[in-house]
């Protein structure tokens, strides 16, 4: 059995969802496909994949094998590539994960300039403010400023950024500037993700103020349009408000009980081998997000 040939075949079944498809991706015949990846499940003493007329899926055995020999076949093919080409040339998918308005914000505007410097590069650019599991959505390159706690991921931190409170000249015309952190009871303030204690800090350190509102959301995108809109005040991270901070109808409240920060940090699955290209990408992201905010 040719080890590398079998490992193609059994990558191409799995990215290309069935044996056919593989067949026609690697320019051979559909019975080539099947015998590699069945010479390989024999070889390892285990089913890859369950097959069935309709579909073709990973067992439990064949989605950790292809998790650890997917980056391994990448490596090898982007080695190739260097030796035969004088200048590296970057290509191939990359998927990066970011929450949605601070993707929206300061990703997006990142990306034509990574794009233009590698031209052959697809880039798959997630925005969801939920927490993805980064091997599960096959996601080779998380942008967090959230803690991060999973010991299935390495995570580099390349600045940081402050919390900030904020509401709209409107809205404080109507309703008044709330002078002191306990004034936000009787604020309308818009909560994400069931986050209503608000942290601050004075003399005698840290402290937390209940707040509530009548919108609430799962997104930061919805609350700072309800921010925006006049409807109450918000809770965000400075990193996330760029260019809405920007505005003049936008004020910032309580700057001087504010003094939390949190890492914008990179996060990637915990494999033995990166291919180059996602190596690439996430020093060109952590050299335009850093050092600080």
């Amino acid at each position: 059995m040719d080890r590398f040939h079998a490992l193609s075949a059994f990558i191409a079944v799995v990215e290309a969802g069935g044996f056919s498809a593989a067949a026609r991706r690697l320019d051979t015949s559909q019975s080539v496909i099947s015998k590699s990846v069945g010479a390989l499940e024999k070889h390892l003493g285990v089913q890859l994949l369950n097959r069935s007329t309709r579909s073709v899926t990973l067992t439990d055995h064949g989605r950790k094998y292809y998790e650890r020999t997917k980056p391994l076949l990448d490596e090898m093919e982007q080695a190739d590539g260097e030796i035969t080409r004088s200048t590296l040339e970057i290509s191939g998918l990359v998927r990066v994960a970011a929450s949605s308005t601070f993707g929206r914000l300061r990703i997006l505007p990142l990306v034509p300039q990574l794009l233009a410097l590698h031209p052959k590069l697809q880039l798959d650019l997630v925005l969801s403010d939920s927490v993805q599991d980064l091997l599960a959505e096959s996601v080779d390159l998380a942008i967090r400023i959230s803690p991060v706690f999973s010991p299935d991921a390495v995570v580099r931190s390349v600045s940081t950024t402050s919390l900030v409170c904020v509401g709209s000249r409107r809205y404080f015309e109507q309703h008044g500037v709330p002078k002191v952190p306990d004034d936000l009871r009787h604020h309308n303030c818009l909560i994400f993700n069931g986050m209503d204690n608000w942290t601050f800090t004075g003399p005698r350190g840290a402290f937390q103020v209940r707040v509530s509102g009548n919108l609430s959301s799962n997104t930061v995108e919805a609350i700072l349009s309800g921010v925006q809109d006049g409807v109450g005040i918000g809770m965000f991270y400075r990193a996330s408000l760029v260019g809405a901070l920007q505005s003049p109808d936008i004020v910032t409240v309580l700057d001087e009980f504010i003094a939390e920060t949190r890492d914008v940090s990179l996060v990637w699955p915990n494999r033995r081998f990166i291919s180059a290209r996602v190596r690439h990408v996430t020093d060109y992201f952590a050299a335009a997000l850093g050092p600080s905010d």
